[in-house]
């Protein structure tokens, strides 16, 4: 992945050295919120590194209105502090950025904002983790990599992109489709941000045309008046995860139909296995479904190329249209920042599956990154806390030789 030094021979600029007196946590979204609240319980000082100018800057500044927990609140709750009993079964994202900013004030957490991390390498002669940023140079023995899954937007290479005359977005800067008001929109991408985005489209009167170009599960939000996940995860305590999806599937059926009447292929790997398995989330149905039996939302197979008014399908059809939406998701940028280390792979993700993914050497460790949304993250964070609080007790006691803080 390169080195610091790689990224400095144009010019050496003159850092302030920030001797941390505990772990560096890179980003404040709910991964390192996670973390730095587990440590507070410890008594583990920290700092955290924020690129932006606010806590869970995602959440805050890159999703679009409507957004709701597509999980109950209690699957989505951090550490130590739940949701306000006042708040829906399904919070809204600004209930979520309520509660994460309440969860921060709790805990006592501060980030440091403005603070992107341009490069971090563990240094082999002082055994320590050198984190640099513009201005300042923050070292330390420990460092907590925080950044999550859905650090960037990722936005495919479509041939004939440069072409197209009316605008393309990603879903990051979509808020809603009131600027979309009798427009033919193209969204690219059939996950739950395309489905969601869709939809909206539709209730302010757009006409969208989803892409469907890969399998998809589509499953209904709640079974019968209980979450289908929460279904999934009693089942799975007592059933092999094969026979809880094909419960799941019949049940589907019998509530949604046949998602292959309408465009929308399944995987043939169930479910839950897929989603635990290569971490590919299934849809949770808020009603782009129906909008699809209706022809409000019109499946379209992938995309060949785009033109200039419009695009070429895979199976010959053209089509003119006034706006593109990518909602092709998101990526991680681990490999950007994070040099002289192999504990991930190109894509920014953990070598390592869960559930042993979220420590690495020399002090390294991880948060964010076991497709497993907040619950893997919380699960996370506690063994990390652990971890770190351990050898900071050791330290301080001086009961062994440790490093020297």
């Amino acid at each position: 992945m390169g080195s610091c030094k790689d990224q400095e021979k144009e010019h050496v600029l003159l850092r302030v050295r920030v001797h941390v007196q505990g772990p560096i946590i890179v980003g404040a979204g709910p991964s390192g919120l996670a973390v730095a609240a587990c440590l507070s319980e410890h008594k583990v000082p920290f700092v955290i590194l924020e690129r932006s100018n606010c806590i869970a800057s995602l959440w805050q500044n890159k999703t679009y209105d409507r957004l709701k927990l597509h999980l109950p609140k209690h699957f989505c709750e951090l550490p130590l502090k739940g949701f306000p009993n006042t708040f829906p079964k399904y919070p809204s994202k600004y209930q979520f950025i309520s509660y994460m900013e309440s969860y921060a004030e709790h805990f006592n957490i501060h980030p440091k904002f403005n603070q992107m991390v341009q490069c971090a390498e563990f240094d082999k002669g002082s055994k320590l983790w050198v984190v640099r940023t513009l201005e300042f140079e923050y070292v330390s023995h420990w460092l907590v990599v925080a950044t999550g899954e859905n650090a960037e937007p990722f936005v495919p290479k479509i041939p004939g992109m440069g072409l197209f005359r009316g605008p393309i977005a990603h879903t990051s800067v979509y808020k809603s489709g009131s600027g979309y008001a009798s427009q033919r929109v193209l969204v690219i991408g059939c996950g739950n941000s395309g489905m969601e985005v869709s939809l909206d489209l539709c209730r302010h009167h757009a006409t969208p045309y989803m892409v469907a170009r890969n399998t998809v599960h589509v499953l209904p939000r709640e079974m019968f008046g209980f979450s289908t996940f929460g279904i999934a995860m009693t089942l799975h305590k007592w059933l092999p995860l094969k026979l809880v999806d094909k419960i799941l599937l019949l049940a589907t059926n019998f509530i949604l139909g046949n998602t292959n009447h309408y465009g929308i292929k399944r995987p043939k790997t169930g479910p839950i296995e897929l989603k635990l398995v290569t971490g590919k989330t299934p849809v949770l149905d808020v009603g782009q479904l129906a909008q699809i039996k209706c022809g409000n939302i019109k499946v379209m197979e992938g995309v060949k190329e785009i033109t200039r008014h419009g695009a070429k399908f895979v199976n010959g059809q053209e089509k003119e249209f006034d706006a593109i939406i990518l909602a092709t998701g998101y990526k991680s940028n681990v490999p950007t920042w994070l040099k002289g280390c192999d504990f991930f792979t190109e894509d920014g993700m953990p070598k390592t599956p869960f559930p042993n993914g979220w420590k690495g050497d020399d002090g390294l460790y991880t948060v964010g990154f076991t497709r497993r949304g907040l619950q893997g993250t919380s699960c996370d964070a506690i063994k990390i806390a652990e971890d770190i609080a351990e050898q900071w007790r050791t330290v301080i006691s001086g009961i062994v030789t440790g490093p020297d803080i």
